[in-house]
């Protein structure tokens, strides 16, 4: 390596580790956390096995935050969320906030990109979580820089699914006030075996609200437990799911016809 690439990898580093906030012991971590294949003499030497053990610790974090953070969602509530956080979108999104991609060392094939893939962007970011971790800074250091980037993208893709998540919404004010559990009932199904439309209501302690209809019965116990909290005033009651069969006339339209393969 020449001097002059010494001296700008040397910049690199210092500006990499003021931007993520923590000071290498061993720099060389840092630097292999930063370099993409391209420019690798051999892809060990790269930042991909860094990524893969990032990956895992970014995942460890992410779901021990959620699990303390939310003590009354239900696994699959929390697994939306979680995969929503770590996803390579939100990954790269981070990344790029940071200012990451810029410090990549790059190939010259990739070097000349204006902007470049959402792969590489959060593959840095998991890169720098397991050098953080490996360097000495433990799972502290790398709770701390996972939390500091993500923790407002935690609050949004929590609330994001529980705006959207009817179920989930009725599921806790029935436990928290009305001290009682949904429960969804089938009431009627129309139309051919490809192309069915399911009515369901829900009943809390007995008392039944307004049914709903959907082309799948997931669909129509979101819009039952809509309407379940239009009639508790969560929810503005001008926008409760209609109880005809909005997927009925076009189901019954399709009978007689061959479904697509």
């Amino acid at each position: 390596m020449s001097e002059p690439e010494a001296v700008a990898r040397a910049e690199v580093v210092e500006r990499a580790q003021e931007i993520i906030g923590y000071r290498f012991r061993d720099p060389d971590l840092l630097v292999a956390a930063l370099t993409h294949s391209s420019i690798a003499d051999h892809r060990l030497q790269s930042n991909e096995r860094l990524e893969f053990f990032g990956d895992a610790v970014l995942g460890m974090v992410i779901c021990q935050e959620l699990y303390t953070r939310f003590p009354d969602l239900l696994e699959g509530e929390l697994t939306k969320i979680k995969s929503s956080v770590v996803s390579r979108n939100t990954c790269a999104d981070a990344s790029r906030a940071m200012g990451l991609p810029e410090l990549l060392f790059l190939g010259k094939g990739m070097a000349g990109r204006s902007r470049l893939p959402n792969s590489l962007a959060a593959a840095v970011f998991e890169a720098l979580i397991a050098a953080i971790h490996l360097d000495g800074g433990g799972l502290t250091e790398a709770r701390r820089f996972i939390l500091e980037q993500m923790e407002s993208r935690i609050t949004e893709a929590a609330d994001s699914e529980h705006q959207n998540n009817f179920k989930s919404q009725l599921q806790q004010h029935a436990q928290k006030v009305l001290n009682g559990t949904p429960l969804y009932e089938l009431l009627d199904e129309q139309g051919p075996d490809h192309s069915k439309c399911f009515e369901v209501c829900v009943m809390i302690h007995g008392r039944r609200f307004g049914s709903a209809w959907g082309p799948s019965k997931k669909e129509a116990e979101q819009k039952a437990a809509y309407n379940a909290l239009c009639e508790l005033h969560l929810r503005g009651a001008g926008d409760a799911a209609k109880s005809e069969a909005p997927c009925v006339e076009e189901a019954e339209s399709d009978v007689g016809k061959t479904p697509a393969s």
